[in-house]
């Protein structure tokens, strides 16, 4: 009897122990998934069985979360030992039907690199641009310096009346950038709303003022900015419907934004980099003036420009992307240091693609939605609406802005992984709600208020110290403000992705709430009204 006691006693004691082993074995599993490094499921340190018990333990410490707090692994107090034997009043344990933990942390830790052709090409085309900034800055010196009187005239003229007014655009694009982003996340319901009629009132003061200078370059700027104001009205209008749903999304995605407070670090290196390479951007610009064909030299900058930032854009959604998703998916807080190293490197080929695909989708969505409305019209555009809708559903399926977030949270391509998100979708019965969706909108029209913005200051500024410039300076700042507005918009842009796409992987998560549920209610019972993205209709397929 006394023998048996101490064989208790003792397995206590080394339950005990295992308890406190798999405690910090569990912290160092954690970490080492943040950092993209394999986890050590040793859990004892004595012979072959005690390691047995503790990669058992480890196994089980990881396949739930603790119900009180989802970012701290719960531990299962019961551990087998060699001498504890199942009590008849309780059911034999039932194989789980989820992915084991090792096969989760493989596909989480992905290592290949994603796109690598695309990366490719962004490597070989970004070296090519700094060899020509570089090249364009020595000519613009060198006309500064060595060139005649007419040609130094000229550029002397270009750096006193051009270069303030575009380093002033770039300033005060970067605070617009930094001032939306955190209204966004202090007053979601509020900015919806504001932003939507704001860039309304923006856009057209804009070309109301350049139209008023009375000139004929600032006449044809103005009249666009009006037109785009006009449409823009109009979307807002059309879309009052599904701003309540967009809020609420919007309110509840930003939720987990608080428990990383170095999350917006990947956006402050990216504008910083923006606006230095901006700075030489400018004055490869008036070196351009000097070279051969400068019309076609500053449209292959302005093409180099675009993409440049737009994959600095998607650089810093693949980084929030991938922190949100762990925290969704695995309920893991995540450093966000090694998430935008991973981005810059692992997933860099999946950010250049998407920058050249997903712009070209959004404008292809725009023209099927136009031609959608006509298609009733006359033979000729039901036939061209019909066309563009079938290729709109191919384009769907294999390119989307959605994919970013299986990208940040798997390695995924961009093609696979925009395949892999619709099939979810579709198969939790999503697509009309991701379809109306309005986010990407709102972060389109947060860009061309701050554009408008800058458009305003530069124009008033230019046509008082040398109008002829005024037109061009105009467009330029426009561009810059939208662009670097844009690279602070995707962290709410990444946030709002992942709650829609996490969601569709595992709907009962009890980190969301009841928002998507009760409106694919609304919608199924004919409560509510979307306007999905458009496809081909029913009865051509058939």
């Amino acid at each position: 009897m006394g023998a048996t006691d101490h064989e208790v006693e003792r397995d206590r004691e080394e339950r005990n122990e295992g308890e406190e082993q798999g405690r910090e074995g569990g912290g160092m599993g954690e970490r080492d998934v943040e950092k993209g490094e394999t986890v050590n499921g040793g859990g004892g340190d004595g012979d072959g069985d005690g390691g047995e018990h503790g990669r058992e333990f480890h196994m089980s410490m990881m396949q739930r979360l603790n119900p009180t707090n989802p970012l701290r692994i719960h531990v299962i107090s019961q551990v087998p030992s060699k001498a504890a034997t199942p009590s008849p009043a309780q059911p034999p344990l039932q194989p789980r039907s989820t992915p084991t933990p090792q096969q989760s942390l493989i596909t989480l830790n992905s290592r290949k690199y994603t796109n690598k052709m695309s990366l490719f090409l962004f490597c070989l085309h970004f070296v090519l641009a700094i060899g020509l900034v570089g090249f364009l800055v020595f000519k613009g010196v060198q006309g500064l310096i060595q060139a005649s009187d007419r040609v130094k005239r000229k550029e002397m003229r270009v750096l006193k009346f051009f270069l303030p007014q575009v380093e002033a655009a770039s300033l005060l694009s970067i605070t617009l950038a930094f001032a939306w982003q955190k209204a966004f996340r202090v007053w979601p319901n509020f900015m919806v709303h504001f932003i939507m009629w704001c860039s309304f009132l923006t856009s057209l003061s804009a070309g109301i003022l350049l139209i008023c200078f009375q000139k004929a370059s600032t006449d044809g700027v103005g009249v666009c900015l009006m037109g785009f104001a006009i449409g823009n009205g109009l979307y807002a209008c059309w879309v009052t419907q599904r701003i309540g749903f967009c809020t609420k999304v919007l309110v509840k995605s930003l939720e987990p934004v608080s428990k990383f407070p170095d999350l917006n670090q990947p956006t402050y290196w990216m504008l910083g980099v923006g606006f230095l390479w901006m700075s030489l951007w400018i004055i490869a610009v008036l070196g351009a003036l000097n070279f051969y064909f400068p019309p076609l030299t500053i449209i292959a900058l302005v093409l180099s420009l675009a993409w440049t930032a737009e994959v600095q854009r998607n650089v810093v959604n693949l980084t929030v992307s991938r922190v949100i998703s762990l925290y969704y998916l695995r309920g893991m807080q995540s450093s966000t240091k090694f998430c935008f190293q991973r981005a810059l490197t692992k997933n860099l080929g999946s950010a250049c693609l998407g920058s050249l695909f997903v712009p070209a989708i959004e404008a292809l969505r725009i023209v099927a939605r136009g031609l959608n409305l006509l298609e009733g019209e006359d033979e000729f555009m039901f036939s061209c609406a019909h066309c563009c809708l079938n290729v709109m559903q191919f384009i769907f399926s294999c390119g989307n802005g959605w994919a970013f977030v299986q990208i940040a949270a798997y390695g995924k391509g961009f093609v696979k992984a925009s395949k892999d998100t619709w099939s979810l979708f579709k198969s939790q019965e999503m697509e009309e709600i991701v379809d109306s969706d309005i986010t990407s909108s709102i972060c389109f029209l947060t860009g061309v208020c701050s554009g408008s913005i800058c458009v305003i200051m530069v124009a008033a500024w230019t046509f008082k110290v040398h109008q002829p410039f005024t037109a061009t300076i105009s467009l330029l700042a426009f561009f810059i403000g939208y662009l670097m507005t844009r690279i602070a918009m995707a962290l709410p842009h990444a946030c709002v992705s992942c709650y829609y796409v996490c969601y569709a992987e595992n709907p009962d998560n009890r980190l969301f709430d009841k928002t998507i549920k009760d409106r694919q209610s609304l919608i199924k019972s004919g409560r509510d009204v979307v306007v999905p993205t458009p496809r081909v209709p029913r009865r051509f397929t058939t």
